[in-house]
């Protein structure tokens, strides 16, 4: 069996480094309590999700109950409690882009990622969602993949769009 060896100081910079992020995250808005939506959002496109222990922080920091914390990061469908992939997709299935296919695109990514809505793929790289309406109903099938629009979307289509996300 082999053993396990850790390097004490490499986990101690580490988590010194994640400490010092947090800290001067949060010490930005330490006279500005009422923009905690904006913090949270630093800290979501800082670690890609909203980490238990730094809403805690945040409570505590900037002396907000840890009842409100949570209430605005649960509230707000843009914000994740858990760590999504590097590439966030999100495929729209109203009643417009599920008629078009939205449906076969969902099935696809699952089939070839292994992941359902909701899920991260093992390896850190794809977060598939869905929503009910992106506003764009002409366009249908609609995907987003990290933030950018892909309009009349098909199989072929998306398997260039994810492929080209490294």
């Amino acid at each position: 069996m082999e053993e396990l060896a850790l390097d004490f100081a490499k986990v101690k910079a580490i988590v010194e480094n994640y400490s010092e992020k947090v800290d001067s995250l949060i010490d930005g808005y330490i006279d500005r309590k009422e923009q905690l939506i904006s913090l949270l959002q630093d800290v979501q496109e800082e670690y890609n999700y909203l980490p238990q222990d730094v809403l805690i922080k945040i409570s505590q920091k900037l002396e907000i109950p840890l009842s409100q914390v949570f209430s605005v990061a649960t509230f707000f469908r843009a914000f994740s409690l858990k760590p999504r992939g590097r590439h966030l997709v999100t495929v729209c299935l109203g009643t417009a882009c599920h008629v078009r296919g939205g449906q076969r695109l969902v099935d696809k990514i699952e089939r070839d990622y292994g992941i359902k809505p909701g899920e991260t793929t093992e390896d850190a790289r794809f977060t598939l969602e869905t929503v009910n309406c992106l506003g764009c109903c002409a366009l249908g099938p609609v995907a987003v993949v990290d933030g950018k629009y892909e309009s009349q979307m098909n199989s072929d289509k998306l398997d260039r769009v994810l492929r080209g996300c490294k």
